[in-house]
């Protein structure tokens, strides 16, 4: 009986340790909010927010951050319309982006690539990932103004929604002009920008005669004041060779 019952503390006990090692290699290996993991700095990712400050933004045209954008719940948040647009410090041509966002009910945002200041905005010439209360804002009858489209240009599945209020990952790539696009592990764009099927999509789009539009090799990742509530957290980007 004592044989049975020591196999079984041993068993139990080796599972014990198995559960305590698995657990501490999952929070050696992800990384808390608005910080990189150790697989993520041996990668090269870099973080455009750490949690505190918001160093490495500024406002489209402008060298600061405007107020109305604070930090909140670990996360930039435009607290109120007139914040601005912001836009990173730097350029960057062939990168990896991952972000979470979160927006208001019946809110609108937008992400920015290749975003640069010849224009009168910053959406003048930068492709826009959508983000979008898709229940309640009023811009959600054309399914490629859903989150997670590349805004009036191709649209994303469903499958990549989430109800305003949840929080939402997004992973943007774009590497010698393909742009691959995932929305809460969806993918929900893989296209060369300006081949033909992009330039057929542009064509049909409300950027047909937008000089400029999505010429850019590099630019800056801008994130939108729509005038609604949003909020970003845990900005990554890793550059490309």
């Amino acid at each position: 009986m004592k044989t049975i019952q020591n196999r079984w503390m041993s068993a139990n006990w080796l599972k014990l340790i198995g559960g305590l090692l698995l657990s501490t290699f999952a929070m050696t290996s992800s990384a808390a909010d608005n910080q990189l993991s150790s697989k993520e700095q041996a990668q090269g990712w870099q973080l455009l927010f750490n949690g505190k400050d918001m160093s490495q933004w500024r406002n489209f045209k402008q060298p600061s951050v405007n107020s109305k954008w604070v930090i909140a719940q670990d996360a930039m948040h435009l607290s109120a319309g007139g914040g601005g647009d912001l836009m990173t410090q730097k350029q960057y041509k062939n990168f990896e982006l991952k972000l979470d966002w979160k927006i208001a009910l019946a809110g609108n945002s937008g992400i920015f690539i290749l975003a640069d200041e010849l224009g009168k905005h910053i959406y003048s010439h930068a492709v826009e990932v959508q983000i979008l209360d898709n229940e309640r804002h009023s811009d959600n009858k054309i399914d490629s103004h859903l989150s997670g489209s590349i805004y009036d240009i191709a649209a994303s599945p469903k499958a990549a929604h989430k109800e305003a209020g949840q929080w939402n990952s997004v992973y943007v790539r774009i590497n010698n002009d393909v742009l691959t696009v995932k929305q809460n592990g969806i993918k929900t764009v893989d296209i060369l920008v300006g081949g033909k099927q992009w330039n057929d999509l542009v064509a049909k789009s409300k950027f047909k005669t937008w000089q400029g539009f999505a010429k850019a090799q590099k630019g800056h990742i801008g994130l939108q004041d729509h005038s609604d509530p949003v909020w970003f957290k845990n900005i990554k980007i890793r550059e490309l060779n």
